[in-house]
């Protein structure tokens, strides 16, 4: 068994870039901007790691005469209230396997960690439909958007899961579904288990431990150290 499993939240315990896109679409229209993020565009705009960080990118490209700077935190936590009612109507269910994973996982004693860009409030909203109120209580570690450091792909936020955990990162296993964040599991020397969305199918995942579609392929019972082999 690994020492622990790590998991990324957005696109991988759930496919949220769409409810995302939604959400920031959302809040463009209540502010009265004139701006549409369609799919290419989003996909494109999921190079920039970070919420905040992804609208001032794009105001500064597409719209520079707007002054955005003073507007960021205001328009930010419009998408997250759009975001929030989409995560609580139940509407983004984990992706096929995860419970699964993390039943077995729970059942083995095997702890769990989230190592996430995303804000507390998103991640309590998304996990509290499938997991209940006490959703925290099945991680041993939780480090997201409020935890110091560089966002992904830095390792920043694997590094301090890691210290939270007290564990080598090698011994672990990583979750991830895009190139930035499995570039900062394997910054942190874990092997990597990715499965993809349709944002980040195109993305290169060279050196990955394993690719699959989705974590409903994934057997824990059948876990062999990255050391020695793939799983057959």
């Amino acid at each position: 068994m690994p020492a622990a499993l790590i998991f990324d939240v957005d696109g991988t315990l759930a496919d949220t870039e769409e409810a995302h896109r939604l959400a920031f679409n959302a809040a463009f229209r209540d502010a009265g901007l004139p701006w549409h993020w369609d799919r290419p565009l989003y996909t494109r705009l999921l190079a920039v790691a970070g919420g905040k960080e992804r609208l001032r990118h794009f105001a500064r490209t597409a719209d520079p005469a707007l002054p955005i700077d003073s507007r960021i935190d205001r328009l930010h936590a419009g998408k997250t209230h759009h975001y929030e009612r989409l995560a609580g109507a139940g509407r983004l269910p984990l992706r096929p396997g995860v419970l699964r994973l993390l039943q077995q996982a729970r059942a083995a004693r095997l702890p769990l960690a989230i190592a996430t860009t995303t804000t507390p409030v998103n991640l309590d909203a998304l996990l509290r439909a499938p997991l209940g109120d006490g959703w925290r209580d099945w991680f041993a570690a939780i480090c997201d958007g409020a935890t110091p450091g560089r966002k992904k792909p830095a390792p920043d936020v694997y590094h301090a899961v890691l210290h939270k955990l007290g564990v080598d990162g090698a011994a672990c296993l990583a979750f991830e579904d895009s190139e930035h964040g499995f570039w900062a599991a394997r910054a942190a020397g874990i092997p990597t288990v990715v499965t993809p969305t349709a944002y980040t199918a195109g993305h290169d995942f060279s050196g990955a431990w394993m690719v699959l579609d989705g974590l409903d392929r994934f057997d824990l019972a059948a876990y062999v150290p990255p050391t020695i082999g793939r799983p057959s």
